[in-house]
C-alpha cells in the first residue's frame, strides 16, 4: 500500500477520509505486526497513566470548572488543523470512532460533550496547560505529569514510525 496522505493544510474531513481508507486497506497488516500490536498496547497504557496523573493532580477538575463556569476551552476551533492523517489512522487502530461533524462550532472538531474524542493526541494537546493550572497546581505534580506524558509521546512517535513502514511511506 502506498497512498499519499493529504497535505496538513487539507480540510479535516479529507484527512479523516484518508485515514479511514488506509485503515480499511491495511488493517489486517497492522494487526499482524507484533511491533505495532505491542506499541498500541504500550500507548494505551501510557495514555491511561497520563490521564490518571492529570486527575490526581487536580487538572481535570480545574479544566472542568473553567469550561463550566467561564465557558473557556483550550480546545478551540482550528486546533484540529494540527492533526495529520497518520495521527488519525493511529486513533482508528486504537478503536476510536472519528467524528463526521463538529459538535460545537467554537471548538475543536474532536471535542465532544465529555471531552476529547481522540486517544492519541497531538503533542500540543498533550502538553499544553494554561497559567490557571500552573499557578494552582504543585510544580512537583506538573513534573510527574510531564514524565508520564513523555512516555506517551515517545510511544506515539515509535508507533507513528512503524505505521508508516506498513504503509511504505
Amino acid at each position: 500500500m502506498n497512498i499519499r496522505q493529504p497535505p496538513l493544510s487539507s480540510p479535516i474531513e479529507e484527512k479523516i477520509a484518508w485515514a479511514e481508507n488506509c485503515y480499511n486497506k491495511a488493517d489486517s497488516q497492522f494487526f499482524k505486526d507484533r511491533t505495532i500490536i505491542d506499541l498500541l498496547d504500550r500507548l494505551k497504557k501510557a495514555i491511561q497513566t497520563s490521564h490518571e496523573e492529570m486527575k490526581a493532580a487536580g487538572i481535570v477538575d480545574l479544566c472542568r470548572e473553567c469550561e463550566r463556569n467561564e465557558g473557556g476551552s483550550c480546545c478551540g476551533a482550528g486546533l484540529e488543523n494540527k492533526y495529520d492523517g497518520w495521527l488519525l489512522l493511529i486513533n482508528l487502530l486504537l478503536n476510536v470512532k472519528l467524528p463526521k461533524k463538529r459538535h460545537d462550532p467554537e471548538s475543536c472538531f474532536f471535542l465532544g460533550e465529555t471531552g476529547c474524542l481522540l486517544l492519541a493526541r497531538h503533542v500540543i494537546c498533550v502538553n499544553y496547560v494554561c497559567n490557571k493550572i500552573t499557578d494552582r497546581i504543585d510544580p512537583q505534580a506538573i513534573k510527574a505529569l510531564r514524565e508520564k506524558e513523555g512516555e506517551e509521546l515517545n510511544t506515539l512517535f515509535l508507533l507513528h514510525e512503524n505505521v508508516k513502514k506498513i504503509c511504505r511511506i
